[in-house]
């Protein structure tokens, strides 16, 4: 332990900018947004976004910091370079997750108590508030609570928890594409980095499931600890993590091997390893090692 970083009440969720130097952490009893000088270690701002703002996430090129406000069935959308919110966007009722496209033109957001999500357009080269502003709603399965985006940004996928259930969104047209069945209570989901597969973690279950997101079909399953939740690929991409939160462990599932194609066959998962961690495990990150000369 190096530092410890005081914010405000009821911390939920943080996020990085991309270039690893600010930490965004919504503060969903205060109603607020910390800025957190990640080298000097201490908080450059508290921002008041809104009622239940619970969760933040940063815009891939690192110019705005957008903010679920679940009690207002709304987006806060925060300059980082004025340290001030530039909007306001109504939406849904309850949003609780979102993803942003790679060129951050749009963020997706899951609203779990409306079957929807909401597509909003970013415009991160102006300060105007017209730049900001609901695109459409989508009707997706019942209570969406994770969403992850392609690699190349083409599609975005929404788990909808008590619909055991994936719905896919074409993000050029905004557009509902399929919804297909996954498994019990699908928690998390993850997209291989070449953009051919989808790891989904089924909280109900204690399984991930395979779908390739090529031809559209389910492949494979795999059970791993109870009530799996957070996945991450290792940096080297041969194994998958699972973090376990019913059994407080974490299972390590081998993707090594090779296809027809000479590349990693990561279609059928194997169970590698358990190992133990703590009580209630959720979420995990994998730091990236970079050799430097």
């Amino acid at each position: 332990m190096v530092a410890t970083i005081g914010v405000h009440r009821a911390p939920f969720f943080i996020d990085v900018s991309p270039d690893g130097k600010r930490a965004y952490v919504a503060n969903s009893g205060s109603a607020n947004l910390s800025v957190i000088d990640l080298e000097q270690r201490k908080v450059l701002n508290y921002i008041s976004t809104g009622n239940g703002s619970n969760l933040a996430r940063v815009t891939p090129d690192g110019k705005l910091a957008i903010v679920a406000l679940r009690d207002e069935d709304a987006i806060a959308v925060v300059d980082v370079e004025k340290l001030a919110v530039r909007s306001k966007v109504k939406i849904c009722a309850k949003p609780v997750e979102m993803a942003i496209v790679p060129d951050s033109s749009k963020v997706f957001v899951a609203c779990s108590e409306s079957k929807q999500v909401g597509v909003v357009e970013l415009k991160s080269d102006k300060d105007d508030k017209s730049a900001d502003k609901l695109l459409t709603l989508l009707d997706v399965g019942k209570t969406p609570i994770h969403l992850v985006a392609k690699p190349d940004g083409g599609e975005v996928f929404v788990c909808n928890y008590d619909g055991s259930s994936v719905s896919a969104l074409t993000t050029n047209s905004n557009e509902v594409s399929n919804t297909f069945p996954i498994g019990d209570r699908p928690a998390r989901a993850l997209v291989a980095p070449d953009n051919s597969l989808l790891y989904v973690a089924n909280f109900g279950s204690d399984s991930v499931a395979v779908y390739n997101i090529d031809t559209g079909r389910w492949i494979s399953s795999v059970t791993v600890g109870n009530h799996p939740e957070g996945l991450v690929f290792s940096p080297n991409q041969l194994h998958l993590l699972v973090v376990n939160t019913g059994s407080g462990d974490m299972t390590v599932l081998s993707l090594i091997g090779e296809n027809s194609k000479g590349r990693p066959r990561r279609e059928a998962p194997s169970l590698e390893t358990m190992i133990p961690l703590g009580k209630d495990p959720r979420a995990i990150v994998v730091k990236a090692f970079v050799s430097q000369r």
